[in-house]
């Protein structure tokens, strides 16, 4: 009996697309008629028109979220790093509260021994090498220079005409010039700057206080979401939420145990080959590891000048700890942290970090990742949805997408 309406109602919707009644087209927009799509479309650009002009209203929305975002980011990053650890806890019986408690309190004495004990440490590094970096600079050029002058393309440098030492004072000027800039620019804005100070520490202030009711509540927060959609939407709510849950937590605590992997075996390594700066180079290549691709050229620039002034045979020691760190992530370490789980092409990845540097600087090139990842989840579910709503109203079987089920049976 169903099987015969079925057919009858796939004849009655190819008689009603023959008569031109019914398009498949217009039904699986929503609609019955073209009117209903011209219509639906004007609506949209009246919609864009208005907006363009009445953007302002929405200005207290924008301050809003613009104030709420840096603390709620931070405050995300450090719950999926924290989950695991609650979660440990409360399989040895340890109440979610005194779990949370156990973990700030750890959280704030690691704080206190990394400010204590290792940052005063790097400060003074991170100083020295302030001070040095621009005679280092001017050594890598005098050297590039007497390279040059003595190698095959001796006439072709000397037909450029470069002279170092002018080349040398105009950069110290530019410097010189770059700082007095920068220091007029602060003295005048020192208003906006003061604000900026002021929002960034109240957004620090706020994290732990975001943090606590994340890993409190955090995990019943999709559910309390997916009970105020309709009925019909809550399953493939679910899907998304747990798609997207998964992909961010695989991220972030990836990242960053390989962060902090690719720190410490940087470090060793130099303190090994005798490296200046050792500690404080591990320390860049670490944060700048978040950001694939474009992290370790950044890490490994500062490295090689100084091993270039230092001697010849340090840039080979060099390279050969850069080569060993990144075997020993590329084989071992990321495979087996990270494994496969956000499955981005590497070209998609560096369209991904130009698009979002250059629209968000660098908050854009170390979340533009995640972000695409959530944006991922999302589009690749509504496309299933797509392809579900288009195969219903395609009167044709022919012309209908392929779905799991046909593939898994070879049909």
């Amino acid at each position: 009996m169903e099987l015969d309406e079925e057919r009858l109602s796939t004849t009655t919707l190819k008689v009603d697309k023959g008569n031109g009644k019914v398009s498949h087209v217009i039904q699986f927009l929503g609609g019955r008629s073209t009117l209903f799509v011209l219509v639906s479309i004007l609506l949209i650009g009246l919609i864009i028109y208005i907006y363009n002009h009445i953007s302002f209203i929405f200005y207290p929305i924008t301050v809003f979220f613009s104030t709420v975002v840096l603390p709620v980011i931070l405050a995300t990053i450090a719950y999926y790093l924290l989950r695991p650890i609650l979660r440990l806890l409360e399989r040895i019986k340890v109440p979610r509260i005194w779990g949370i408690l156990i973990i700030f309190i750890g959280a704030v004495g690691l704080i206190t021994l990394l400010v204590f004990l290792v940052l005063p440490f790097l400060k003074i590094q991170f100083h020295n090498l302030v001070e040095e970096f621009p005679t280092y600079f001017g050594q890598l050029l005098i050297n590039a220079d007497s390279f040059l002058r003595t190698s095959i393309f001796a006439s072709y440098y000397a037909g450029l005409d470069i002279n170092v030492n002018t080349l040398l004072e105009s950069v110290q000027g530019n410097i010189g010039k770059f700082f007095t800039d920068t220091v007029g620019g602060i003295a005048s804005g020192v208003t906006s700057f003061i604000s900026a100070l002021t929002g960034f520490i109240l957004a620090i202030v706020t994290v732990p206080f975001i943090l606590f009711y994340l890993l409190k509540d955090g995990e019943r927060l999709p559910q309390l979401i997916i009970k105020m959609l309709p009925p019909r939407m809550r399953d493939d709510a679910e899907i998304i939420f747990h798609d997207a849950d998964r992909q961010i937590s695989s991220y972030v605590q990836g990242q960053i145990l390989v962060a902090i992997c690719i720190g410490i075996m940087v470090s060793i390594g130099f303190l090994i080959i005798g490296m200046k700066y050792a500690l404080l180079l591990g320390v860049l290549a670490m944060f700048t590891s978040v950001v694939p691709y474009l992290g370790p050229l950044i890490a490994i620039t500062p490295a090689v000048i100084i091993a270039i002034v230092t001697s010849p045979l340090m840039l080979f020691k060099l390279a050969a700890v850069w080569t060993i760190v990144q075997l020993i992530d590329g084989k071992f370490i990321s495979p087996q942290i990270m494994g496969k789980s956000l499955r981005i092409h590497p070209i998609t990845i560096i369209f991904v970090l130009l698009t979002a540097g250059s629209l968000f600087g660098v908050a854009g090139v170390v979340l533009g990742i995640p972000g695409y990842a959530l944006l991922k989840v999302l589009v690749s579910h509504l496309f299933k949805l797509f392809k579900l709503r288009y195969n219903k109203y395609e009167v044709n079987d022919q012309l209908h997408y392929e779905n799991s089920a046909s593939r898994e049976s070879g049909e």
